[in-house]
């Protein structure tokens, strides 16, 4: 039986069998939004007998409680939808305005060597062992955050990794669940390829014939939450200040860019690199770690003096980098 009762519900298991098949179909994040515009639709419009603009467009306002960034985030997957739907003309109803994304004034954690001495320390000392809960976390978290600080790939980018989207023999990894469309190719360290060699083993004792790469206790894959706690907890035990797990994300691309200093016209190839195994859409996202990378600036600026405006313009992080 569907979980979906409206008057759309075939249209919404249409539309996710779709999103599903082309991999791009992020249940927990999407789901509970469409299923709470159903359970709208439902109950504001039991007599209807199909999708109209009034439906789209009363669930779609923002609210009173929201701010333009929750309302997005809220109404993401209905915009989507409608126009999955108007693109095979099985409506005409528009698609609702989405508010653009405003940038907070968020600045990511600069990771000294020590933090992360520390807190990579904390992964490889993880107690307990008695429950297949604690087996995983003790197996699974030094994996996991050190591939995100080698790789920069995005945290949900590594919770939704399958088994057959790693290579482990050439050492790749295929990005398909991401942000957006951008499929893209990661190339892992040598060094991290040893440990995700040594970590596969040792999972598949546990996970014989596994579909994710880093399975939950029930052989699904882990959820935000649980990237979020674990950081959290293993990072507080060692360390004062605040971070978050999607700020190795950030340290990836700052070590990065902190060793082209002086590489001449190199660097544009080397940036343009960058920006694609990171993911990005647009070399605007990637010009957004300028203003993080320490002393970076200061060194342009000393060398190049009334150009340096010209050279890295203020970027405005539009494209909602600050994400999972």
């Amino acid at each position: 039986m569907s979980k979906f009762e409206s008057i759309i519900a075939p249209l919404i298991e249409r539309f996710i069998a779709f999103k599903t098949a082309s991999d791009h179909w992020n249940k927990s994040s999407y789901e509970p939004n469409i299923l709470l515009f159903d359970r709208y639709c439902k109950r504001n419009y039991p007599n209807d007998s199909a999708l109209s603009q009034e439906m789209v467009d009363g669930w779609c306002q923002q609210r009173e409680t929201e701010s333009g960034n929750s309302c997005r985030q809220r109404i993401y997957v209905v915009a989507t939808f409608i126009k999955y739907l108007r693109s095979r003309k099985l409506t005409t109803v528009d698609p609702p305005y989405l508010p653009p994304f405003i940038k907070t004034g968020y600045i990511p954690h600069a990771f000294s060597k020590e933090e992360l001495h520390r807190f990579f320390d904390a992964c490889d000392n993880i107690t307990g062992n008695r429950t297949r809960e604690q087996r995983i976390r003790k197996i699974t978290l030094p994996v996991f955050f050190r591939l995100l600080y080698s790789s920069g790939i995005r945290t949900t980018e590594a919770r939704l990794l399958r088994v057959q989207d790693v290579d482990l023999k050439a050492g790749v990894l295929d990005i398909k669940l991401t942000k957006g469309y951008n499929q893209h190719y990661v190339v892992l360290h040598d060094t991290m390829l040893l440990l995700m060699r040594k970590y596969d083993e040792a999972i598949n004792r546990v996970f014989p014939g596994r579909i994710y790469f880093f399975p939950s206790r029930t052989n699904s894959y882990h959820t935000r939450q649980w990237v979020q706690v674990n950081f959290q907890k293993l990072w507080k035990s060692v360390n004062t200040s605040y971070a978050t797990a999607y700020e190795l994300r950030h340290s990836y691309a700052i070590a990065n860019i902190n060793q082209w200093i002086n590489c001449g016209m190199e660097f544009n190839t080397k940036f343009l690199y960058l920006s694609k195994s990171m993911g990005h859409s647009v070399f605007e996202s990637t010009k957004y770690y300028y203003s993080l990378v320490p002393g970076l600036a200061d060194i342009i600026q000393q060398n190049t003096n009334m150009s340096f405006e010209a050279i890295i313009p203020d970027i405005n992080n539009d494209n909602d980098e600050k994400t999972e």
